[in-house]
């Protein structure tokens, strides 16, 4: 059968195939992302791209504006290849993660009661997960003819007092030649037990002494990004740090989407692969910042919510998303990293974070240890915003914890100019209180292309308080600016002008696109008072909040509240944490301290169903406003818009 070749402009990438195919199909196999927040399903409209040459059937027609269609703009998803074929991928689709790996600054960042690597020493808590003990044995004789591994454990008993010791296969293999290369000086690198009645196990051993180079790698395996980070295990220094995005975006933007696509025939292999080589990707670029030999890595710690997980260990996530919602384990064993695929050595041990639910995963459990909340006596809620909202209140001696399925509104997904944070989304915002002409602020300060999470939450905050939209979201037709207008049966407010963005179209934001904002802040916002009445507490009874996640760290919290995504309190109470899945992977590599508390904190936390809570859809509904129903939960907010609403009567 005569196959058919498609060009991906603009990276000038060709691909051959079959008579038929699926253009998002063939992207995919071309290793070209264009942005398809549904997974392919044809409902988000996303996966634009422009047909140069050639044709193509299908298309979705019904999805895209008719001027786009007249243009040439197609539905890569419900595109089919006829014929030879040329396509641009518009620049809304092209990823750019250059952005993850700017020196950005949280605006505040967590102090009370974090562990520190000082105080862990000082208290004689320092114990890493793998040490380092270099060895002077004497050689054998004939009349000292032990064999060698017994040689080894017994200068570790003699010199370093190490008991219950066992020895890994592939150290015994190469035990013989090491000694000998080393003249018997050898170092060697011990995995330590989290119980105190554990063994210790030999991991590897090197010839001379290498003792003073044992390094570890934190990983956090976010649904969009995965960050790493290269620590040294004598001086808690992190050496080198990167992030990418998850290469599984581009099968889906959220866990429920990646679950369904795993379902598809070799479409769980497929996801392993990819956040495995997303991963590798990073280890190369870490070790090649740091100068730091892989060989002299000794562990790895890894965390990620529970579908992240599973995919990574290519363990079935289908029962996630299935009542009861259970996932496949809770703790997870030791694992070598090799066996899961990461470029490291073989003596290398993966420690995975454990889980609750089949949504409050590791990356949850994790940021509750970084931020040292488990050690607080103050009332905390933990807030990790993001696709799912993930949520913990309590403090060292009782927690409670639950998920809401927020949607990827705030990441880009249901919004149709919303993207990612890269160069070129529009950040912050503000209107002219007058004219209502807006002002945009780019990242990277380039001509708008889309906007991002933090710059919706502001734009939404700024056009409420200003009277340009209502309470529900509606827009005011009678202000006195052509920004505001109809298009499609659709109200619309253009926020850049074509000829002053990347893409080559007004960039607007919709009553639809505001609709679905309020829809993810309101099941948001229905989660922390949900959970907040199960455990009989108010906001004003909490001490303090912990913002958490990439995300969490860059949302303004004034327009937060005053769009009702979080609730209304003392700013000063509001702790940004930055990336607490990363935090508490750096920590538990550090010390067995860590470890060994992580198990007590994932009994101490219950989850909370709230699709069987009774008043969560209550409370879910009551959020569907700018910024509640009950304006009197927002009394900062009331005064401004009472002022507001008497300034206008005067007038």
């Amino acid at each position: 059968m005569t196959k058919h070749k498609i060009t991906f402009l603009p990276h000038n990438r060709q691909i051959s195939v079959e008579p038929g195919t699926n253009l998002l199909r063939a992207a995919l196999e071309a290793g070209v992302h264009i942005n398809a927040s549904c997974g392919g399903e044809g409902v988000c409209g996303k996966c634009r791209v422009l047909v140069e040459e050639g044709g193509l059937e299908g298309g979705g027609k019904e999805k895209l504006r008719a001027d786009d269609w007249e243009k040439g703009y197609r539905l890569a998803c419900k595109s089919s290849v006829a014929g030879d074929v040329t396509v641009r991928v518009p620049v809304e689709s092209v990823v750019d993660a250059s952005v993850l790996n700017l020196a950005a600054i949280p605006r505040k960042t967590a102090s009370a009661a974090q562990i520190h690597l000082d105080k862990l020493k000082e208290a004689g808590l320092f114990i890493p997960p793998v040490e380092e003990r270099y060895l002077t044995l004497s050689p054998p004789t004939h009349e000292d003819n032990v064999c060698d591994l017994t040689r080894l454990i017994n200068c570790l008993r003699k010199d370093f007092n190490e008991r219950r010791l066992v020895v890994d296969l592939a150290v015994l293999r190469k035990l013989p030649e090491v000694l000998r290369q080393g003249d018997f000086a050898v170092t060697v690198a011990l995995s330590r037990p989290v119980r105190q009645d554990g063994r210790t196990r030999i991991i590897n051993v090197q010839p001379g002494d290498t003792s003073n180079e044992n390094y570890a790698i934190a990983i956090d395996i976010g649904t969009t990004t995965v960050y790493g980070q290269l620590v040294d295990l004598l001086t808690g220094e992190v050496l080198a740090e990167h992030g990418e995005f998850n290469a599984q975006i581009s099968y889906g933007e959220d866990v429920i989407t990646r679950i369904m696509y795993a379902e598809k025939p070799g479409g769980m292999d497929r996801l392993n692969e990819v956040v495995v080589g997303t991963i590798n990707k990073i280890l190369d670029r870490i070790f090649a910042r740091s100068k730091v030999n892989p060989d002299e890595v000794t562990a790895v710690a890894l965390a990620g919510n529970t579908t992240m997980t599973q995919l990574f260990v290519k363990i079935n996530p289908s029962y996630i998303r299935r009542a009861p919602y259970v996932p496949a384990a809770s703790i997870y064993p030791m694992i070598k990293a090799e066996d899961l695929g990461l470029a490291l050595p073989g003596h290398v041990t993966a420690l995975i974070y454990p889980c609750i639910s089949s949504y409050v995963g590791g990356d949850i459990v994790a940021g509750v240890m970084g931020s040292g909340m488990y050690l607080s006596d103050e009332l905390t809620l933990y807030i990790d915003i993001g696709t799912n909202a993930e949520i913990v209140v309590g403090n060292k001696d009782w927690m409670m914890c639950a998920a809401a399925s927020a949607g990827p509104a705030f990441e880009g997904g249901g919004v149709e100019h919303g993207m990612r944070a890269t160069k070129g989304a529009i950040e912050d915002f503000s209107l002219d209180p007058v004219t209502f002409e807006p002002m945009n602020l780019t990242i990277g300060n380039q001509r708008p292309k889309g906007i991002c999470g933090s710059g919706l939450i502001i734009m939404l905050a700024k056009m409420f308080l200003l009277g340009v939209i209502n309470n529900q979201g509606k827009f005011n037709r009678d202000l006195p600016t052509d920004r505001i207008r109809e298009r499609d049966g659709t109200w619309e407010f253009v926020v850049a002008w074509a000829k002053d963005t990347q893409i080559d179209r007004d960039l607007t934001l919709s009553e639809i696109d505001i609709g679905n904002l309020i829809r993810a802040k309101g099941a948001m916002y229905a989660a922390y008072m949900t959970l907040l009445t199960q455990v009989g507490l108010t906001i004003d009874q909490l001490d303090r909040i912990i913002l958490a996640g990439g995300f969490g760290s860059y949302v303004d919290l004034e327009s937060a509240m005053t769009i009702g995504l979080l609730p209304e309190t003392d700013p000063d109470k509001v702790t940004y944490l930055g990336n607490g899945s990363l935090m508490g992977a750096r920590m538990s590599i550090l010390t067995n301290k860590v470890r060994a508390d992580v198990v007590e904190v994932t009994r101490k936390m219950t989850n909370v169903e709230l699709s069987e809570a009774p008043s969560y859809m209550d409370n879910y509904v009551a959020s569907l406003f700018l910024p509640h129903t009950d304006i009197n939960q927002f009394p900062r907010l009331k005064e401004r818009l009472d002022q507001r609403s008497k300034a206008t009567q005067s007038k």
